[in-house]
């Protein structure tokens, strides 16, 4: 019975299921949700989750043969390799997840075509039509058609891009619209990846949505070890905007656009926050009690701050969210980071309460 639930259930595929990944899980409770992951020791803790769990690794394209006709949605999670302005991952999954086999219509010839383009999937849909309205007339259910037209449907295809790709914009607001940039060769392998899913979106064997997002943090990613560790942040006059998301929230809009997603569209999946990132990791400090990071200049910052960190300093922009409220109709749980902060602060306060209850017990 548990087998016959889950093949009757939709299914989605998480590529790259880590923090993210692993907090859209609940979201998608009516699905039955496979993720590839790259670490076999990892299996164990997806099964727990109610994953069902896919050894492979996009850098080698013969242990991805098992993704091909798997699930109609796929969330593509997986950052892109370490070297060079093409995002050689991307690519191998879409090539994977091509080898899909539609099941001939019947009357049709079957081939063993990849996911179809636009115009054969129009043919198809014709088909499935017209002998949809023979079988009611026959009182048959068509289960082999309604198969076979589900096997031809584009895959619905979201992918986790980075707002890096357009590079300095000198702290200026800015929308979707905005000319992509990028300044460094890991913002240039997410452009990669985006246009290499816009193109096969246009070529309609998949519809593509895309979410840009800023800096992700949660309880268990916030700057607390740099604050520690006291690592300096720029002087006001040369700080740059940025720009974050809550990783629950985060999770929430990428399961949203599987569904109300458009083609080939953009979404800034970013909260209302405005802060330089000096203030963000001041209101971090204040909310733990830790000492504000000390403040240097850009020239002194090229002299102490190693160079990842730094590249991260040296880009300015403001993003404008407003597709995903109106568009996607997303309500933030955290619409600033001074929202969760203030919720994490009160319950800092209240286990620090419980610690002393219980310790003055006799």
């Amino acid at each position: 019975m548990k087998a016959t639930r889950n093949f009757r259930r939709p299914r989605v595929l998480i590529v790259g299921c880590g923090d993210v990944g692993m907090r859209c899980v609940p979201l998608l409770q009516h699905a039955h949700v496979f993720a590839l992951t790259s670490h076999a020791e990892r299996s164990a803790e997806l099964r727990a989750a109610g994953v069902s769990p896919l050894v492979g690794d996009l850098d080698e394209r013969r242990s991805l043969k098992r993704l091909a006709g798997l699930a109609p949605t796929v969330l593509h999670l997986a950052p892109p390799q370490k070297t060079g302005d093409d995002d050689r991952r991307t690519r191998a999954l879409l090539s994977a997840l091509a080898m899909r086999r539609a099941q001939a219509l019947p009357g049709i010839r079957g081939t063993p075509a990849t996911i179809a383009p636009v115009g054969r999937l129009r043919r198809a849909r014709a088909s499935w039509a017209q002998a949809r309205s023979l079988a009611r007339l026959a009182n048959i259910v068509p289960d082999g058609l309604r198969r076979a037209a589900a096997s031809r449907a584009p895959l619905r295809f979201v992918y986790a891009s980075t707002t890096g790709v357009y590079g300095d914009c000198g702290g200026a607001w800015i929308d979707e619209t905005r000319v992509t940039e990028p300044a460094n060769a890991r913002a240039k392998r997410r452009v990669s990846a985006e246009q290499q899913l816009r193109r096969a979106t246009a070529r309609g064997t998949i519809v593509a949505s895309i979410a840009r997002i800023p800096g992700i943090y949660a309880a268990n990613r916030l700057p607390l070890a740099r604050l520690e560790k006291l690592t300096p942040a720029l002087v006001d006059a040369d700080d740059v905007y940025t720009n974050h998301i809550h990783a629950d929230d985060l999770a929430a809009i990428l399961v949203r656009l599987a569904t109300h997603g458009r083609p080939a569209r953009v979404i800034h999946a970013s909260d209302d926050s405005s802060l330089k990132m000096g203030e963000y990791f001041d209101l971090v400090a204040d909310a733990f009690g830790l000492a504000r990071a000390p403040r240097i200049t850009r020239a002194q910052a090229e002299e102490q701050i190693e160079p990842t960190l730094l590249s991260f300093m040296r880009e300015s922009r403001r993003l404008v969210n407003r597709r995903l409220k109106e568009e996607l109709g997303v309500r933030l749980r955290y619409p600033s980071v001074e929202d969760f902060l203030r919720e994490a602060a009160g319950a800092e306060e209240v286990a620090k309460d419980a610690a002393k209850d219980v310790a003055s017990r006799p």
